[in-house]
């Protein structure tokens, strides 16, 4: 089974048009798609002149249509989430794209594939960016330095003050969790696990008041998902950088092999994988 993974492709027609041709051209089962997937500032809090507000309806849906139509029955199932840099004001045209089949939305959800099920989670701990639509506090209430705490930031969409102050990873990945068979899941989130060689930022050397930023900015509920349920794939974006600076897009703890897609070129960086043999996972930029 040849399975594609990307992610952090922001809205570039260069990154989408490499994807597109490869899938024309080797006809995967599935395309894992792992957050950031709008351009940059798309209705970032208004409607402001110039902003492709919507990319999905005017891009995405056209081109996945004319795949669709070429490819038929090859057509692949595609895994789709969003990252903190996607607003959720545009989560509506997302689920709409799920419900005419171009892809499956599973932020939250779990998908059945053959003898393998895919679960997805979009949040990600907080950030220094002022978009909050997809952050949550990670473990506790603790921000680190240099970050914006989620009740502190703004969202594209009414957002309960309970859901920014109380609401963690930890629980929302306890509650995905629930009844999976570790095994033969694969899990597709934007954000990385903590100190991983997939969340290292280049932070080197950066302080805020005398206090040095920390260089891993992963997920520490993230990793303890991983460290607890040991799911047989994780797939991961969100920190560009971090493949250059570690020297590798993959790690693993314990039995879970770890990749990521995040790419600081301009490129597409390209995954590929089989669930039945994720340590061969191969990367290619195009």
């Amino acid at each position: 089974m040849t399975c594609f993974f990307v992610s952090d492709l922001h809205g570039s027609p260069d990154r989408y048009c490499a994807l597109f041709d490869a899938i024309r051209m080797e006809q995967p089962q599935a395309v894992f798609f792992g957050g950031d997937l709008l351009p940059s500032g798309i209705a970032r809090f208004s409607s402001s002149p110039g902003l492709h507000s919507d990319f999905v309806n005017d891009y995405l849906v056209p081109v996945c249509a004319a795949l669709r139509k070429d490819l038929d029955r090859q057509y692949p199932r595609m895994f789709l989430i969003l990252g903190n840099d996607d607003p959720r004001s545009q989560e509506p045209v997302i689920l709409d794209g799920a419900v005419h089949g171009y892809w499956e939305y599973i932020h939250g959800r779990r998908a059945e594939f053959g003898e393998y099920a895919a679960i997805g989670y979009n949040c990600v701990p907080p950030t220094p960016f002022v978009l909050k639509d997809w952050e949550r506090y990670d473990v506790s209430r603790f921000v680190d330095v240099g970050c914006i705490s989620p009740e502190e930031g703004r969202y594209s969409v009414p957002v309960p003050e309970r859901e920014k102050k109380y609401i963690t990873i930890k629980d929302d990945l306890e509650a995905l969790a629930a009844g999976i068979d570790a095994d033969r899941t694969i899990c597709l989130f934007h954000a990385p696990p903590h100190k991983t060689n997939l969340d290292r930022a280049a932070l080197d050397g950066k302080m805020i008041d005398h206090v040095p930023l920390d260089v891993h900015v992963g997920s520490i509920a993230v990793r303890r998902f991983i460290e607890g349920r040991q799911p047989l794939l994780t797939l991961h974006g969100h920190i560009h950088e971090s493949a250059q600076l570690t020297g590798s897009w993959q790690d693993r703890i314990g039995r879970t092999v770890m990749l990521s897609a995040a790419h600081h070129g301009p490129e597409l960086a390209l995954v590929r994988f089989d669930p039945a043999d994720p340590a061969g996972a191969t990367r290619e930029l195009r």
